[in-house]
C-alpha cells in the first residue's frame, strides 16, 4: 500500500463498526469536506454551524430526496478529533443496506473509501499520536484479556514512547557536541567529554536491555502462552484439560489412545491467555493414525513456551517419568510435572522423582478427577509465566518490531563504546551514535519510511 500527499488530502469514508446486521452501525468521515460532505445530504440542523463535540438528530436523504435512514450524527472539529481532520461519525440502523446505500451516497458527494489503518495514519502524521501509540491501536482492538489490553492501553496513552524518547533526546544532547567538534576538527578540541559520553551510552545500553528483556513477556502478554499437556496414555490429560476448564472439552476413556489428534482450547488466569493443547498420548503407536498423533506431539512440544506434562502415579515408576522428562526436553519451554491421580496414591513423594529436568517447585500432584490442587496447579502456570523480574506496571515491549530496532540501537550504542576505546575520530563516533538515534527514531515514527508505514497500518482494520 502506497500513500501520497494527493490522497491523504482526500476525505475518507468507511464502517467503524463490524460489518453484518446489528443494532447500530457507524459510518466514520474525515478530512477537510467531511462536514460538508455529511450536511448535503443530513436533514436537520445545519452541521456546517455546530459546535465540536456535539450530536445531532435528523435523517440522510440522497439525490432524489428520498429518506435512507434516521440518524445521529457526530461531529469532531479540526483539530480536536482523533485524526486531528474534520470527522464526522453517522450511527444508522445496522443494516446492510442502509449502510451501504449511506457510504456509496457520501462517495458520490466527494468522498473515497479509507485504506486499512488511513485513520490511524492520519492521527500520527497529524501529530495526534506517535507510531508506536498507533500500533498500540491496533493491538487494543486485537486485546483479547485483561493483559493484553492493559499492555495495549499503557502502549497506546505513551508510556513505551516515553521511555524511548527521554533516552533519545539524552543521545541527541550528547551527539550535538560530538557534531560540533567536526565543525573544529582543525583545532582538535573536544566539546563532548569521553568519560560523561561512555557513562551515558552504558546507562541508556543498560534501559535498553531491560526493555528488550521484557520482550518475551511482552509477546506472551500480548498473544497468549503456547501451553502443551503431554504424557503417555491414560496418564489424565484429557481429564486434567477438563478440570482446567472447568467443562467437559476432551473425551475422557480408559482405552489408550482416545486423544489421536490435538485438542486446543484458551484458558485466562489472572488476564493471562494460556493457549492449552491436549495432545495424543506418548508411546509406540498402535496404527498409523496414532503414529501421526504421536508425532504431532513433539511438533507441539517444540513450538511451545510451558509443556505441563502428567503422568499417572500407580503406573508410571520415576525412572520411566525421568526417561520422558529427558526425551521431551526442549531448551527454553518451560516444564511443569503433574503427579496425577494423587487420591490412588497419597504416599507419592517429590524426592523419587528428582533429576536434572525437574526441581521441586515444578512438580504438582494432583487428581485430576477429583479437581484437587488445580488452583495451585493454575498459580504455578501463572508464576512461570511472570516469574522474570518484570513487573506488569513496568514499560513493557510486545512488538517484534520494537525489539528489533532496539536491538540494532542497542549494537549501534556498543560500536560507538569500541570505537571510544580503540581511539577512533569523532566522525566515526559520531556516524554510529547517529545509527543508534534512527533505530531509536523508527519506535516513534520520528524516523519513518512509505515502505515501513505502509506495512504498519495495512493490518489495520478498515475504519481504523
Amino acid at each position: 500500500m502506497q500513500y501520497t500527499s494527493t490522497n491523504l488530502t482526500d476525505t475518507i469514508v468507511a464502517l467503524a463498526t463490524p460489518p453484518g446486521v446489528g443494532a447500530i452501525g457507524v459510518i466514520r468521515l474525515s478530512g477537510t469536506a467531511a462536514i460538508a460532505i455529511a450536511n448535503q445530504t443530513f436533514k436537520g440542523k445545519d452541521l456546517s454551524q455546530q459546535a465540536t463535540h456535539t450530536i445531532h438528530f435528523g435523517t440522510i436523504r440522497n439525490e432524489e430526496d428520498k429518506i435512507i435512514d434516521e440518524v445521529l450524527v457526530s461531529l469532531f472539529v479540526a483539530p480536536k478529533s482523533y485524526t486531528g481532520e474534520n470527522v464526522v461519525e453517522v450511527s444508522c440502523h445496522g443494516s446492510d443496506y442502509i449502510i451501504q446505500e449511506l457510504i456509496q451516497l457520501f462517495i458520490r458527494q466527494g468522498a473515497r473509501m479509507a485504506q486499512p489503518g488511513e485513520f490511524t495514519l492520519r492521527a500520527f502524521l497529524n501529530g495526534q499520536m506517535d507510531l508506536s501509540q498507533a500500533e498500540a491501536v491496533a493491538d487494543l482492538i486485537a486485546s483479547s484479556s485483561s493483559a493484553s489490553h492493559s499492555l495495549a492501553m499503557q502502549q497506546m496513552r505513551g508510556g513505551f514512547s516515553d521511555e524511548i524518547k527521554k533516552l533519545r533526546q539524552e543521545l541527541i544532547d550528547f551527539a550535538s557536541l560530538i557534531e560540533l567538534e567536526l565543525d573544529f576538527s582543525e583545532e582538535d578540541v573536544e566539546f563532548a567529554n569521553r568519560d560523561d559520553l561512555r557513562a551515558l551510552i552504558q546507562k541508556i545500553q543498560r534501559l535498553i536491555h531491560t526493555l528488550m528483556q521484557s520482550f518475551q513477556l511482552g509477546n506472551v502478554l500480548k498473544n497468549g502462552v503456547n501451553t502443551v499437556i503431554a504424557g503417555r496414555p491414560n496418564a489424565g490429560k484429557s481429564t486434567l484439560l477438563n478440570a482446567l476448564l472447568n467443562e467437559e472439552r476432551a473425551i475422557v476413556s480408559s482405552i489408550a489412545g482416545t486423544t489421536r489428534d490435538t485438542i486446543e482450547e484458551v484458558l485466562n488466569i489472572q488476564g493471562i491467555q494460556f493457549r492449552l493443547v491436549d495432545t495424543a498420548g506418548i508411546r509406540e503407536a498402535q496404527d498409523q493414525i496414532e503414529a501421526i498423533g504421536v508425532e504431532k506431539t513433539m511438533e507441539k512440544i517444540q513450538q511451545s513456551s510451558l509443556l505441563v506434562y502428567v503422568f499417572d502415579v500407580i503406573q508410571t515408576p520415576p525412572e520411566e517419568v525421568k526417561a520422558d522428562l529427558e526425551k521431551l526436553y526442549q531448551e527454553g519451554v518451560f516444564t511443569v510435572v503433574v503427579a496425577n491421580k494423587m487420591d490412588l496414591n497419597p504416599y507419592t513423594k517429590f524426592e523419587h522423582y528428582a533429576s536434572n529436568y525437574l526441581t521441586k517447585e515444578q512438580f504438582i500432584p494432583t487428581s485430576a478427577i477429583h479437581k484437587m490442587n488445580i488452583d495451585y496447579l493454575k498459580e504455578r502456570l501463572y508464576q512461570a509465566v511472570v516469574q522474570e523480574k518484570v513487573q506488569l506496571d513496568d514499560t513493557i515491549v510486545s512488538n517484534a518490531r520494537h525489539f528489533e530496532a532496539l536491538k540494532k540501537s542497542y549494537d549501534s550504542l556498543a560500536d560507538v563504546l569500541h570505537g571510544m576505546n580503540t581511539g577512533i575520530t569523532s566522525d566515526f563516533i559520531a556516524m554510529d551514535i547517529r545509527k543508534a538515534l534512527h533505530y531509536l527514531g523508527e519506535i516513534t515514527g520520528e524516523i519513518s519510511t512509505d515502505d515501513l508505514l505502509g506495512n504498519i497500518f495495512s493490518n489495520f482494520c478498515i475504519g481504523k
